[in-house]
């Protein structure tokens, strides 16, 4: 018994033993964890590379980017001028006859890092008439990412420029890339073009990009990994583009990669000038009709010249990354059906940080803090500064094992020196945002503040440029009684459009898909790439934003379609002005056309739908339509039918569509109802020749009848949305729901045609003054770069009324509204546009008809009847696909001319071939 009691002893003392080793071991760790935040910044301790520039022309503040000012600039690019001149007058020929280049790459070039040695290159530049460039960017530890190495190549020398030591000095080179004598060669020059404006004011004029080259030859690839193999037979690893190129000295693998991007171009050039000119003269069957297409490759080259760079300003710091999340949240992981208000506000709140502290430590925001790390935060709501940490820590290594490259700090040093800041954001959800972000930032760059000020975060602490970012959030006028002027009540109804219907995320998410081989596939969603990731079937090689690499050989290479726009990264900016605060998609190709396309003729959608500002789409609006005019006249088909008959028992019109008979022009749903107020409101007031005219339209919608009080009353309807008939029957003190249908003569019977009409599904009525009929229609949030099709289909049929006449047509009508409305709008968010009513006459029981027309399963929701229809039709019987073609081009070419747009995707092309 006694040596139990022992063993009872020893094993008790030996557990009270363990758990004093285990509660000793928690302590010291919390203790680790609680000391881990620095209090101190760490750039006190680890200055960058960039900090020792003495001047940026786009630093990290709120206010948009300032381009050079020169005299004779009409536009926003102040080489405008000089690059339209070469668009419209081209030089004839590229002349790289002599060039004359080694193909064995010798290993030496010249290292410029001296302003002595940037002079001497000067001196070597103007003796060129064409030299090759490349560059190489570093985008992790920068917020705007920076030029870390320009490389520069003439028949004669390769030259590589560090433009980390000789960053204020760059501006030595300005005249010889704005030269249009000095042809400037390139592959792939989108960014670098608008990287050199960002950096150093440095304008291209007169480019050759032998990716546009290739475009124009329509070669199986266009990468410079495929031209380097196909001409020069060099292989070099891509992978190189995403080391961190701010190290100095640059290893020697670095280096060499470097040389190889921009050694080997003149030669490249040469070649594929060469092969234009004898596509040109192959294809030439007569002088007059002969095609350039040396001079076709010079004017899109030379288009990518006009790109001008801004800074993406969002109304409110984090906004767009916040909305990304939640999309993610939605329709990635879990498929949650909704995000509770507590987890979007602290979503929100997270993101605004994250911004701001990129900001003022000039980092890239998935280097202060990883999307997931905002989401569990924002799920779990830690309570602490140690759960805080672990929550993020957790969060990172949870993500570690699929992404090959991640080799950050987790968390960062960013987080660590401002825990606390974090915490505030996560457990203090009372206090105003506005507040806490003005504190830390007084916290961080106040006079007290424990960030070092550098020339890229010195202007944000200043009062105006902190009011700067809240001027597009806040908008305050006059109410109680108080007569506001016409131009508050205008910008009132503007924002309220754009927060109603402008899209609520970001449209493209740019996640990227490599081959195994590490070339480029395309750009899609997040969506997307998890598909891929779930199945094994691909491995995430970098986390944000994602991309994946593929484990398996693809069937096809992008290259195959036939034009690198599919392969290019977009913005969510407008294509004309550069707006990002706010967009709308905007089909190019209206859809009353396109929807009745051949399928094989309905790929690559994406081409043709651009985001536009609420400005820039009304006047893109407004050119559609009066192009729309001018179709109707040139092929004879009217906007508006007047009538519509069964396709069973009427014959066709020569020429044209089997379901449309007694073709005669018709009344827009606008015009209609603007005639019907006014004479309505001032009909006894105005002039008698403006009345005459405006009743002889709503007579021609009547059939040519007299019109009545109560015919007025009624056209005040057609076009109206659901909402808008509910609010107009509301203050005539009437419901639509109580409404009867009026009985009419027999001798008014006969004059009333069944009448195809348009209507705007728009909230507001004043939104027609906007965007026009045409208004605005966008899918649901997420960037489907053209793959799917627009169908609609009208499945419930209204009930039957046992009266004919309008009130039959206007409660079929509202029912179809009311039916088509629940199913497409549920993405009211993104989407909004026009509905094709397709009315039917009803039988009636003094013999007015006996059968309905059978109705349309398919129709445009920004279509004018059956015109589209009949025009694609007339196109494709009398042109072929051919026509069809044409046809599109001729719409990118009027929405080019009425915007001229600045910013459209790279590899965008009036020419596309669909």
């Amino acid at each position: 018994m006694e040596k139990k009691a022992k063993i009872k002893i020893a094993i008790t003392i030996a557990s009270l033993a363990a758990i004093s080793i285990l509660f000793t071991r928690q302590q010291r760790r919390r203790r680790k964890l609680n000391q881990c935040p620095q209090y101190s910044c760490y750039l006190q301790s680890e200055p960058k590379p960039q900090h020792n520039f003495k001047r940026v022309l786009a630093d990290n503040s709120y206010s948009p980017f300032k381009h050079a000012n020169k005299e004779k600039s009409s536009g926003s690019h102040p080489y405008e001028l000089e690059i339209t001149a070469l668009l419209e007058n081209p030089r004839p020929e590229f002349d790289f006859s002599n060039v004359d280049l080694d193909l064995q790459r010798s290993d030496s070039f010249v290292w410029v890092e001296t302003k002595s040695q940037l002079n001497e290159l000067a001196n070597a530049l103007s003796k060129e008439f064409f030299f090759a460039v490349d560059t190489e960017q570093h985008s992790l530890r920068s917020f705007l990412g920076f030029t870390a190495l320009i490389q520069i190549s003439t028949e004669k020398e390769d030259y590589l420029v560090d433009t980390i030591a000789l960053h204020d000095e760059i501006s030595i080179l300005q005249p010889f890339f704005a030269d249009p004598g000095v042809c400037k060669v390139f592959h792939g020059s989108d960014n670098d073009v608008m990287w050199l404006q960002r950096d150093f004011h440095i304008y291209v004029v007169n480019l050759f990009d032998t990716a546009k080259a290739c475009e124009v030859l329509s070669k199986p690839q266009k990468s410079l990994a495929y031209l380097l193999e196909t001409y020069c037979g060099v292989a070099t690893n891509k992978f190189l583009q995403r080391e961190d190129w701010r190290q100095r000295p640059l290893p020697a693998e670095m280096l060499q990669y470097a040389q190889t991007d921009a050694h080997y171009l003149l030669y490249i050039a040469k070649c594929l000038v060469a092969e234009l000119k004898q596509q040109g003269n192959e294809n030439s069957y007569c002088p007059d009709d002969k095609f350039n297409f040396v001079l076709e490759a010079s004017r899109r080259s030379n288009t990518v010249c006009l790109q001008v760079y801004t800074k993406e300003i969002e109304s409110y710091p984090g906004e767009a990354a916040a909305s990304s999340i939640f999309f993610r949240l939605l329709n990635g992981q879990g498929g949650v059906s909704s995000i509770s208000s507590v987890t979007q506000d602290l979503v929100r709140r997270l993101c605004a940080w994250r911004d701001l502290m990129a900001r003022v430590h000039d980092e890239s925001l998935r280097f202060v803090l990883s999307d997931q790390a905002i989401i569990a935060l924002a799920n779990k709501a830690p309570a602490n500064r140690t759960d805080v940490y672990t929550t993020i820590a957790q969060a990172d290594s949870d993500v570690d094992c699929l992404n090959l490259s991640s080799s950050l700090p987790s968390p960062s040093p960013v987080v660590c020196s401002h825990l606390d800041d974090v915490e505030r954001q996560v457990c203090n959800n009372v206090e105003n945002l506005d507040d806490i972000l003005l504190a830390n930032l007084q916290k961080c760059l106040g006079p007290n503040g424990s960030c070092p000020l550098s020339v890229f975060n010195y202007v944000l602490p200043a009062k105006n440029n902190w009011e700067l970012k809240n001027q597009s959030n806040k908008f305050v006028y006059k109410q109680n009684g108080v007569k506001v002027s016409r131009q508050v009540a205008k910008k009132a109804s503007r924002d309220l459009f754009v927060q109603k219907f402008s899209c609520k995320s970001p449209v493209y998410h740019n996640c990227r898909i490599y081959a195994n081989d590490g070339r480029l596939l395309c750009y899609c969603d997040r969506k997307k790439l998890e598909w891929y990731l779930t199945r094994d079937l691909a491995k995430l090689v970098e986390d944000n934003p994602p991309a994946i690499m593929l484990l398996f050989e693809p069937k096809g290479r992008p290259e195959d379609e036939g034009n690198e726009f599919y392969i290019q990264s977009k913005k969510n900016i407008c294509v004309s002005c550069g707006e990002g605060n706010h967009y709308l998609r905007y089909r190019i190709i209206p859809s009353c056309y396109r929807i009745h396309f051949p399928e094989q003729l309905k790929s690559h959608r994406s081409h043709d739908i651009v985001l536009l500002c609420v400005d820039c789409h009304e006047v893109a609006h407004a050119a559609a339509e009066k192009y729309k005019k001018q179709i109707s006249a040139e092929f004879g088909i009217p906007l508006f039918i007047h009538k519509v008959a069964d396709s069973r028992k009427a014959e066709a019109r020569p020429g044209f569509s089997a379901s449309i008979t007694n073709f005669e022009a018709g009344v827009s749903p606008l015009q209609l109802r603007t005639a019907a107020m006014a004479l309505l409101h001032h009909g006894p007031t105005m002039p008698s020749n403006r009345r005459e005219e405006l009743r002889r339209i709503v007579m021609r919608y009547y059939g040519g009848r007299e019109i009545s009080q109560e015919d007025l009353e009624r056209a005040l309807l057609v076009g109206m949305s659901p909402r808008e008939r509910r609010r107009h029957a509301k203050k005539r003190g009437l419901s639509l729901k109580m409404s009867k249908p009026t009985d009419f003569p027999d001798r008014q019977q006969d004059s009333y045609p069944a009448v195809m009409v348009e209507s705007a599904t728009m909230d507001a009525t004043k939104a027609d003054n906007v965007l026009g009929l045409h208004a605005i229609e966008t899918q649901k949030s997420g960037e489907k770069e053209g793959r799917s099709s627009l169908t609609e289909s009208h499945e419930s049929k209204p009930p039957t009324c046992s009266n004919g006449g309008i009130d039959q047509l206007v409660f079929s009508t509202i029912w179809k509204k009311m039916n088509s409305t629940s199913k497409v709008s549920d993405s009211k968010d993104d989407s909004v546009g026009n509905v094709d009513d397709e009315c039917e006459n009803s039988s009636v029981q003094n013999g007015f008809g006996s059968s309905s027309p059978t109705p349309n399963s398919k129709v445009s929701l920004l279509g004018h009847g059956p015109h589209g229809k009949q025009v694609v039709d007339y196109l494709l019987r009398e042109y072929g696909e051919d026509g069809i073609r044409q046809f599109c081009q001729r719409w990118r070419q009027v929405f080019v001319e009425a915007l001229h747009p600045h910013f459209l995707p790279a590899g965008w092309d009036v020419m596309h071939r669909i």
